[in-house]
């Protein structure tokens, strides 16, 4: 069963969402309306919590997960991703916030702490340190991530647009599996 409760906390799937059977979602998580996870994902909210926006997809191969709270850390990280949000293939998202209106390119790190603003583009395999702040409006990529350029308004306009595509296909899934 891709969907397990941990230490009697249990995923919270709202409607119209879609979840493959070969993903796991454990814990703490809450999927908003018309998420979509898509095959391979793995989603634990077993030692702090992760929130998943309206409109957002999650696919294939990606990790989510949070880091506990401690001594050092008192609230830990927990892992929050936004409103129309579209994670590319085999991302790692650890502990960080993701604002609205972003897309992560295929194999990512975003690690503990680090903040994604509204209306970003990460490139394809960049790693988001500890702590980073990635400003509204542009694209960054690189080991470490930089501030690549400035987001041309088309860009921005296709953030919305991924998501709404993503809408589409788990639709079709949805269909399909009735």
């Amino acid at each position: 069963m891709p969907i397990r409760s941990y230490k009697s906390k249990s995923p919270t799937i709202a409607k119209h969402c879609y979840v493959d059977a070969s993903s796991v979602i454990v814990g703490d998580v809450e999927c908003a309306e018309h998420v979509s996870i898509w095959p391979l994902v793995a989603a634990r909210g077993d030692v702090n919590y992760i929130r998943i926006g309206a409109r957002t997809n999650i696919q294939d191969g990606t990790v989510l997960h949070v880091s506990r709270v401690s001594e050092l850390n008192p609230h830990g990280y927990p892992l929050i991703i936004g409103a129309d949000v579209t994670i590319g293939h085999k991302c790692m998202l650890h502990g960080c916030i993701l604002g609205n209106r972003i897309l992560v390119g295929m194999g990512t790190i975003v690690m503990d702490g680090a903040i994604v603003e509204d209306d970003v583009f990460i490139g394809a395999g960049t790693l988001v340190p500890p702590n980073k702040i990635l400003k509204s409006g542009y694209l960054y990529k690189g080991n470490p991530a930089q501030q690549a350029r400035p987001l041309k308004e088309s860009e921005v306009a296709f953030l919305k647009q991924s998501a709404l595509n993503y809408i589409k296909l788990k639709d079709e899934y949805i269909e399909e599996s009735n």
